[in-house]
């Protein structure tokens, strides 16, 4: 029987007290139906942190920058990538790269991933109240420095010195507290799922379509010499990425699937999110409902509970922790590490140089 062309796992994870990201707070969005504020963290961060747990060697970016000698202001452009399949993080991320005066090539990437999200919204969210963050120097307050400018027309002006400080600071009987609040800060805590869907199809094999290129000729040449073969799949021709190549990426793919972690937030909001339990299907119906929350109505107000469905036609894999967190769960140490296996095998058997 033809194997399926495409691979989908649900990932249910714990998250306790936590930002999903520290650039500007933690990013939310309403649900329309409960109204609820959901903590997230987008489909481009868990593809971020995906491909960092690979620990494959990564291509190196071209970071732009223009110079406004009137203005005097260094300006960034939009990065670059080498567009180069051969490293595992544009063959699997994806790249475009367009710039006047060449042409422009893409590769979608061959890993659709959401956002990690509540995995209803009765289940997971923001955290209240708001918290407020401070820095602080009353312990020592000599080490710390001190900056005070004057305010000139609503624009920042000349910087006081310390005699100049110390004189406005008398004459105006006041004092500069020993702590900065930076106010309105919220976490997340909750159970929060994700998807990831692989397309087998497109996974190691890179289009030679000159129409709508995906590489560059002097990558192309690259590729050839490095041992790539002509195939053909069902967009069209295609260089397809070397057998030993292939085992190697599959099987760093399959462990970052499973073991990825958002690396990027700090220490104060640092949480474990610790993974329940992954469904594994071709069928993305099915791992929609393995694992999902549940309405209940025969409490006092309206409530959600977890629920692993083992009656879906998914490959089901319960960690220990699902106790804590689903009644009647029973989970087993090594389920991760049979998740990782189950991905293994799965794009292993795909014939990916007789796809037609």
């Amino acid at each position: 029987m033809k194997s399926s062309n495409f691979i989908y796992l649900r990932g249910l994870r714990h998250a306790e007290h936590t930002v999903f990201a520290v650039n500007d707070g933690q990013k939310f969005y309403v649900d329309p139906q409960f109204g609820k504020k959901m903590a997230y963290s987008s489909g481009q961060q868990v593809k971020r942190s995906i491909i960092e747990a690979l620990d494959l060697p990564f291509a190196a970016m071209t970071f732009n920058w223009e110079i406004d000698k009137k203005e005097n202001k260094a300006l960034q452009k939009e990065p670059h990538s080498p567009c180069d399949p051969t490293f595992s993080d544009q063959l699997l991320g994806g790249y475009m790269k367009a710039e006047s005066g060449s042409f422009t090539v893409k590769r979608r990437s061959p890993l659709s991933i959401s956002a990690m999200r509540p995995l209803h919204p009765l289940l997971g969210g923001i955290e209240y109240p708001t918290e407020n963050l401070t820095f602080d120097r009353t312990s020592h307050p000599e080490h710390h420095e001190v900056k005070v400018f004057w305010l000139e027309s609503k624009k920042r002006g000349k910087q006081l010195s310390k005699e100049e400080l110390n004189e406005w600071l008398t004459t105006n009987n006041r004092a500069l507290p020993n702590r900065a609040f930076i106010q309105d800060q919220t976490r997340a805590t909750g159970l929060f799922s994700y998807d990831v869907a692989i397309d087998l199809r497109t996974l190691f094999c890179v289009s030679t379509n000159k129409l709508e290129p995906e590489l560059f000729p002097n990558i192309e040449e690259k590729l050839r010499s490095e041992g790539w073969i002509e195939g053909k799949n069902i967009f069209g021709n295609c260089l397809i990425c070397p057998k030993g190549k292939r085992e190697d990426i599959i099987k760093a793919l399959a462990h970052a699937l499973v073991n990825w972690r958002i690396t990027s937030n700090q220490s104060r909001t640092f949480s474990l999110m610790e993974t329940v339990a992954l469904a594994i299907s071709d069928n993305a119906n099915q791992i929609s409902y393995a694992i999902r929350g549940e309405l209940r109505d025969d409490t006092e107000r309206l409530q959600a509970v977890p629920r692993i469905d083992e009656s879906a036609k998914a490959d089901l894999f319960i960690s220990p922790i699902a106790s804590a967190y689903i009644v009647g769960s029973v989970g087993s140490a090594d389920a991760l590490e049979s998740a990782e296996q189950k991905l293994i095998d799965l794009m292993m058997a795909f014939d990916y140089e007789n796809q037609i």
